[in-house]
C-alpha cells in the first residue's frame, strides 16, 4: 500500500501521464471533430504512422521541429481529403474506406522509410522537442515539475482541446458542424452547405491526427519504427464514445487512459518478479473498457454519423 501512494504521489508519474496524453488527445479531439460533422475516421491509425514518419523524415533532413509538426499536419490532412472524397462525395463505406486509408498510410509509411533509411540495427535519431520550464510555475512543489515541466506540442494539445470545445458549443462555425452531424438536410434548409462542412471537418480532424503522430517521434522519442504508434488510433476511436463527442471529456479520457498506462509501467517496477509483467500491461486496457462500458450508456451518438448525404435526398 505504501508502495501505491508513493507512486501516486509522485511527480514523475503526472509529467508521465500529460506526456503518454498528448498523441492521444491529438488523435481523440481529430476523430471527435470527423464524427462531429457525421464522418466515421477509421484511417486514424494509418494516419498517425505516416504523420510520425513523415514528421521525424523531414527533422532528419533539416527541418526545424515545428515545420515537421506542420508537414505531418498536412500529410494528414491530405489523407484526410482522400477518405472525405471517398466517403463525402462518393458515399462509400466509411467503414471500408477509413480501413483502406489505414492500410496505404502505414504501409507507405515503411515504403518511404525504408527507401530512404536503409535497414539499420540501430534507427537514425534526431534532437526532440526539450521541455520547457514555465517560469514561476515550474518551480511549484509538486505541481511544477509534474505540469509545468512539458513539451511545446503537449501545451499545444491542451490548448487546441480548450479552443475546440468553445468552438464547437460557442460559435456558428460549431454549430453548423454539429447540425450536418445531426440532420445534414436541416443543416441544408439553413443554409449551410454539409458537404463543404463534412469535407473541412475531415481534412482538419486528419490533420490533428498527423501531429499526433508527429508527437511520438517529435517529442516523446527520438527515431522512427513502424510500429511505434501501436493502436493508439483504435483508442481514439474509443476515446471518443467514452467523451460523448464533447472536447472537454475527450481530453479528461485522454488524461484517465494516460494514467491507467503510466501507473502500471510504475508498479512494474515495483512488483517486479511478484506478478506476471502481461498482467500490468492488460490493466490499462481492462480499466478502459470498464469506463467505456460505463460511459457509451449515456452517449448520444450523432444522429447522422456514418450516413452518405446526397442532396435533395432523405
Amino acid at each position: 500500500m505504501t508502495q501505491l501512494f508513493d507512486i501516486i504521489a509522485s511527480a514523475g508519474l503526472w509529467a508521465a501521464v500529460l506526456r503518454i496524453a498528448t498523441p492521444l488527445i491529438f488523435g481523440t479531439l481529430g476523430a471527435l471533430l470527423c464524427e462531429r460533422a457525421g464522418v466515421l475516421n477509421l484511417g486514424i491509425e494509418g494516419i498517425m504512422t505516416f504523420g510520425a514518419m513523415i514528421g521525424w523524415l523531414s527533422v532528419y533532413h533539416g527541418a526545424d521541429l515545428w515545420t515537421g509538426l506542420l508537414i505531418a499536419a498536412v500529410a494528414g490532412s491530405i489523407f484526410g481529403l482522400l477518405h472525405a472524397s471517398l466517403t463525402v462525395t462518393l458515399g462509400l463505406s466509411q467503414h471500408v474506406s477509413g480501413l483502406g486509408v489505414t492500410l496505404f498510410a502505414s504501409s507507405f509509411s515503411y515504403y518511404v522509410f525504408r527507401l530512404i533509411v536503409p535497414l539499420a540495427n540501430t534507427p537514425p535519431t534526431i534532437v526532440p522537442f526539450q521541455p520547457i520550464a514555465i517560469p514561476g510555475l515550474s518551480t511549484l512543489p509538486f505541481i511544477g515539475p509534474a505540469f509545468f515541466t512539458q513539451t511545446a506540442p503537449t501545451y499545444l494539445a491542451i490548448l487546441i482541446a480548450l479552443l475546440m470545445a468553445y468552438i464547437i458549443f460557442r460559435t456558428p462555425v460549431g454549430l453548423a458542424i454539429r447540425m450536418t452531424g445531426e440532420n445534414p438536410h436541416a443543416a441544408e434548409a439553413q443554409g449551410v452547405n454539409p458537404m463543404k462542412v463534412r469535407y473541412g471537418a475531415v481534412v482538419i480532424g486528419s490533420a490533428l491526427m498527423g501531429m499526433g503522430g508527429a508527437f511520438l517521434t517529435l517529442s516523446a522519442f527520438n527515431s522512427f519504427f513502424p510500429t511505434m504508434v501501436q493502436g493508439r488510433g483504435w483508442i481514439c476511436i474509443a476515446l471518443v464514445v467514452f467523451a460523448s463527442w464533447r472536447p472537454g471529456r475527450a481530453l479528461f479520457g485522454a488524461l484517465l487512459f494516460a494514467f491507467f498506462d503510466a501507473f502500471q509501467l510504475r508498479l512494474q517496477t515495483a512488483l517486479s518478479g511478484l506478478v506476471p509483467y502481461q498482467l500490468f500491461l492488460m490493466t490499462p486496457y481492462i480499466l478502459s473498457i470498464a469506463a467505456l462500458a460505463i460511459m457509451a450508456r449515456r452517449a448520444r451518438v450523432p444522429q447522422a454519423l456514418m450516413q452518405p448525404y446526397r442532396r435533395g435526398e432523405r
